[in-house]
């Protein structure tokens, strides 16, 4: 029986869409696809996820390999925040869930000072249980340990979980920790996923 629901954040509470957004801000194609392949394709932002190096670190390696000037690089970096804002109909749920009796968690690959910026803007944060950040423990999804780590920090049992995520070998690395995965492939809309995983209604 599934007790407890465990969110990743961007793209599944948080949006979080830099072509989205470079398109938005009129930057043009070449620009666009070098920024997006340089720096939010990058092995330094995978690594910033895992809490290896800095921004400053980040920027001067990215600016070493990338046509991209070192202010163009740190520019982007700067708006990181300005990409993200809450999925308003994804969010409605945790609340419903809570009244419901499921305890929520979270488990997201997320860098450090930006997960600080959102997690005190963001109001609903507090309806968590508890959460698990990967720059902050030095482990990312897909890496078994990580899905071991929030387990046994918060005594959970893998087989009463619920694992949402929008990548699919972050899904799968759940799976085979034991819990229930939904991948929500994409899609930003996952009320009825839900829904039809803990075979509840709630909307």
């Amino acid at each position: 029986m599934i007790r407890n629901v465990v969110f990743d954040l961007g793209n599944v509470l948080i949006s979080f869409l830099p072509s989205d957004y470079l398109l938005k801000k009129n930057y043009p194609s070449t620009i666009r696809n070098t920024i997006l392949t340089d720096i939010f394709a990058s092995d330094e932002w995978k690594m910033l996820d895992n809490g290896d190096i800095t921004i400053k670190e980040a920027t001067e390696a990215i600016a070493a390999k990338s046509t991209l000037k070192r202010e163009e690089i740190a520019l982007v970096f700067s708006f990181r925040t300005e990409i993200m804002f809450p999925i308003d109909d994804n969010v409605r749920l945790l609340p419903e869930l809570k009244k419901r009796g499921f305890k929520l968690f979270f488990l997201s690959n997320f860098h450090l000072d930006t997960y600080e910026l959102v997690k005190n803007d963001y109001y609903f944060f507090r309806y968590f249980d508890g959460g698990v950040i990967s720059s902050e423990v030095k482990l990312s999804k897909p890496d078994p340990e990580i899905y071991s780590l929030l387990l046994e920090k918060y005594s959970l049992k893998a087989d009463e979980c619920l694992f949402i995520d929008d990548t699919g070998e972050n899904v799968v690395g759940a799976e085979k920790a034991g819990m229930t995965g939904l991948f929500t492939g994409g899609s930003q809309k996952i009320v009825s996923e839900i829904e039809r995983k803990l075979e509840i209604k709630l909307v």
